[in-house]
Parts: C-alpha cells; sequence; structure tokens
C-alpha cells in the first residue's frame, strides 16, 4: 500500500492568520497519526509564511511516524535538517517568492551542488528525495547524484485529468518506470486529491509514497480531519 504523508502547511498558515496558537500545529500532526496518516510532512520557507522553524523542532520531538521536511536547501534549511534529522529530507528548488513549489530540479545542472546535497545528509542517516519533474531524463540525473528517491511533481497531472487522464499520467508512467529500473524510491506530490488520486496511484509502479496537504486540509472542512485522512487512505488500497 502507498503510504499517506499529510502536509500540514495549510494548519500553520491558519494559525498564523490570526497570532496565537490556534490551530496548534503539533496537536494537528498527532490527530493526523492518530487518524491514520503514516507520515507528516513540513515546507518551512524563509519568510516561515506558514510553518516555522521552531515547528520543526517542535514535531520531532513528538511524531512518531515518518517525518519529512522538504524545502529548498538553502544554509538555513541545511542546519534546520542536520539538527532535527528526519527520517526523510526532500529537495525542492523552490524561489525565494514562490507561492507553491512549481517545478522540479534540473539535476543535469545542478548535478555538482545536488550530489554534495545528498551526500551530506545521507551520511547523517537522513533518506533523501529529490523533487523532479515526469522526465525521464531528470529521473536518469537523480540517479546520478545518488539519491535514495525521487518525488515527481505531479501538478501537470492533475491540471489536466479532467480533459485525458491517460494522456495526463502517461509521462508519469514513464518517469517511474525509470525509477523504478535504476532502483530508485518513488514518492508524489502536489495537487492530488480525493478526485485524482486513486487513478494515479493505480497508474504508478511502485509508488512508496504521496503527501498531500492543500486538497486534504480543504477536504477536511468539509468532511472532518479524521473521515478525511481515512478517504484518503481509502484511495490508497490496492
Amino acid at each position: 500500500m502507498t503510504r499517506l504523508s499529510v502536509n500540514i502547511n495549510k494548519i500553520a498558515t491558519l494559525r498564523n492568520s490570526r497570532g496565537g496558537n490556534n490551530p496548534n500545529v503539533v496537536n494537528v500532526a498527532l490527530d493526523c497519526e492518530r487518524f491514520g496518516a503514516q507520515g507528516i510532512t513540513v515546507h518551512p520557507r524563509p519568510d516561515e509564511r506558514h510553518i516555522r522553524y521552531q515547528d520543526v523542532l517542535d514535531l520531532k520531538k513528538v511524531v512518531t511516524t515518518e517525518f519529512n521536511i522538504e524545502g529548498n536547501p538553502d544554509a538555513r534549511f541545511i542546519e534546520l535538517v542536520t539538527r532535527v534529522r528526519p527520517e526523510q529530507v526532500t529537495l525542492v528548488p523552490d524561489a525565494v517568492d514562490a507561492i507553491t513549489s512549481n517545478a522540479g530540479w534540473d539535476t543535469l545542472t545542478h548535478r555538482a551542488h545536488l550530489t554534495d546535497l545528498v551526500k551530506r545528509f545521507k551520511d547523517l542517516g537522513i533518506r533523501v528525495s529529490i523533487f523532479v519533474d515526469a522526465d525521464e531524463r531528470m529521473v536518469e540525473g537523480a540517479k546520478e547524484v545518488g539519491t535514495d528517491r525521487i518525488e515527481l511533481y505531479t501538478e501537470p497531472y492533475a491540471t489536466h485529468y479532467a480533459e485525458d487522464r491517460a494522456a495526463a499520467v502517461a509521462p508519469f508512467v514513464k518517469a517511474a518506470q525509470v525509477a523504478n529500473k535504476l532502483g530508485l524510491g518513488l514518492n508524489a506530490g502536489h495537487d492530488l486529491s480525493l478526485e485524482n488520486l486513486r487513478y494515479f496511484q493505480q497508474a504508478i509502479p511502485g509508488l512508496l509514497e504521496v503527501s498531500i496537504g492543500h486538497a486534504l486540509i480543504s477536504d477536511a472542512l468539509y468532511f472532518g480531519l479524521e473521515n478525511t485522512i481515512q478517504l484518503y487512505l481509502k484511495q490508497l488500497e490496492e
């Protein structure tokens, strides 16, 4: 079964909009685990507009499932991950002013930089995943830098799912096949939802984990958090 990691950034966004500590990010993470999530994902950004660096430190003390920290590996991010030592770090090439992640790494152009980062984190016992587009060349490049896994950037799939889901998923299937052949673990995330998740999971060979935040938290406004997590888990059943 593909594992579900819940991205709790949107919980922090809601908290920060009003000040104080409501909703409590740590408590929500614990609830997500209690309701069946198999991992917790956070994506701290330099301006701390949602997850704060202190949140990451607080979460490390209590999260008992897989803790995944994703983000652009600037100096502060590297220091944070080095200090926290999560089960997984996902490297994402976010611009400082990006609203959300919008592209994967060019693993060929940034080969030397990524190779150094991957080694640094793996030497600390942290599993490394690199965020990539569904491009076979980028998957092959990811293998060359030594990463354990890749995370496929699925926004293009989600965007075109309604008009032609077979065509939308096709490049992701090819990228996954290359990853499997090369021995890379396979994650996926961005704009996966109750509408498009099952088809994606069934089409992608060897999908180990999905990281879902915005859609899941939005659905929880209508269905409740516990029920929503169960609905997502059901989509991932073999």
